[in-house]
């Protein structure tokens, strides 16, 4: 460990602005496209370091660029702004129910602990190439509803942060990117294999009003058709293999109006999750027909909004062995684990995978239940303090000697598509808004439920 002394007392020496960060993006928490403060927090932070930012403008976040003088590739490390939702965790803000359940602020606090360890004097001698440090927004793919509401307004055209930078233009340059997330369990450092992605569904089912006690018989019944809707695809689980990984989970976030009426617009959300692209997209459109089907057969109609979500992350497999060097000059190697699980969640860190050689790594640090009332940080040193160390010590891995180790991941990268152009053209194809029942003229009913997107991802 030696050998590393100098760096991880470059990040030491920050452990007061680190937790300090800390604490304060703890105590202010804010969901995807609306962490004004936490951006704005973290833009003055880093300005004081000696940064120059370029910011995102007409949403929170932004990048930075550290060059080394020497050419070589470009290396992006990221930290996520936004938090979750869980209005019972007793630390959640009282008016918005936002609270980190899922430890965005310590990778905040840690991003920023590198960004300070990489202005102390000599920290890029040696390295080639550049450094990107970026603070991103939108990760957890939640009120997609307002996200929507931006897309419609054309300030987003994708609900996830990462993909939208990616869209901008912001990550251009780059050639590799990895995060560390922060996590529980045992491990102070852990990797799997990869994890699903997603398509976000938004479903609307159209009835007709009427008194529910006096002319029930004159109104069609929204919720009753929504309901029919969740037991169709219940009844589809079994068609799903276990090898992809599909989690499908509808919510109803809109169930009628008033007791004493039928209800007549009724609302829902859900993902299609699962471990390939190919797969979500058929097994959508199973998902599709179930909701249709659930429609036409009491006479209600649904408006099926259908958007990508996030692409299936596979983490580059020379970045996880460097990535595992590094964890172990941290944390004592039983303390490190990299496995070939997968894991059912999603990020929007796949998009980023699918384009480039990226990985995301955990580090521990947090107890309670990931997104849950309990969640919270209890061990700060690691999951702030260790993880800037890792992160710092991999960027050094990766630019050392000419580059050598991240030109040797760039050489031997495998990834899904060829071009970002084809990568947004593929994740294009999902977007789809239709009414899905058309009831003729001549009493025949036809579903309109998805066109066969699958031939494009061919």
């Amino acid at each position: 460990m030696s050998e590393y002394k100098h760096l991880f007392q470059s990040v030491e020496k920050h452990r007061e602005l680190i937790f300090a960060a800390e604490k304060q993006i703890w105590e202010n928490p804010e969901t995807g496209y609306r962490e004004w403060k936490t951006s704005a927090y973290l833009e003055k932070e880093f300005e004081k370091l000696g940064y120059t930012l370029v910011r995102a403008g007409n949403i929170p976040g932004f990048y930075t660029i550290l060059d080394t003088g020497k050419p070589g590739p470009c290396v992006l490390v990221m930290a996520e702004l936004d938090s979750l939702l869980c209005a019972d965790h007793p630390d959640a803000d009282p008016e918005t129910g936002a609270v980190h359940a899922c430890g965005h602020h310590a990778q905040c606090a840690a991003l920023l602990g590198l960004a300070a360890a990489l202005k102390e004097e000599n920290a890029l001698n040696g390295l080639s190439g550049k450094i990107k440090l970026c603070a991103v927004p939108a990760e957890e793919l939640i009120e997609t509803g307002y996200r929507e509401t931006l897309r419609q307004k054309g300030i987003i055209r994708y609900y996830g942060g990462k993909v939208e930078f990616l869209y901008r233009g912001y990550f251009d340059d780059v050639d590799i990117a990895f995060m560390f997330h922060t996590t529980g369990g045992k491990h102070q450092f852990y990797a799997n294999r990869g994890s699903n992605g997603c398509i976000v569904k938004n479903i609307n089912y159209k009835g007709v009003a009427s008194h529910a006690g006096g002319s029930p018989h004159e109104g069609v019944n929204a919720l009753y058709a929504a309901t029919l809707g969740m037991q169709a695809i219940n009844a589809l689980r079994e068609t799903f293999r276990d090898s992809d990984h599909i989690r499908v989970h509808p919510i109803i976030t809109k169930g009628g109006t008033a007791v004493n009426a039928i209800p007549s617009d009724v609302k829902m959300e859900s993902y299609v999750r699962g471990a390939d692209m190919k797969v979500i997209i058929e097994v959508n459109k199973k998902v599709n027909r179930a909701l249709a089907a659930a429609a036409a057969s009491i006479g209600a109609n649904v408006i099926l909004s259908d958007r990508p979500g996030y692409t299936p992350l596979i983490n580059d497999k020379n970045l996880l062995k460097i990535a595992e060097r590094a964890m172990k000059e941290v944390a004592p190697a039983d303390q490190v684990a990299i496995t070939d699980n997968w894991g059912t969640g999603c990020t929007d860190m796949g998009d980023i995978s699918a384009v480039m050689p990226a990985i995301h790594p955990y580090v521990g640090g947090a107890t309670g239940t990931g997104h849950g009332n309990d969640y919270r940080i209890q061990d700060h040193e690691n999951a702030c303090v260790n993880s800037a160390k890792c992160q710092l010590l991999m960027l050094h891995m990766l630019l050392s000697n000419d580059a050598e180790e991240a030109k040797k991941v760039i050489e031997e990268k495998e990834l899904r598509y060829k071009s970002k152009a084809e990568f947004f053209e593929a994740i294009d194809s999902i977007i789809q808004d239709k009414t899905a029942v058309i009831y003729n003229e001549d009493g025949t009913v036809t579903l309109d439920f998805a066109e066969d997107i699958s031939k494009k991802e061919e």
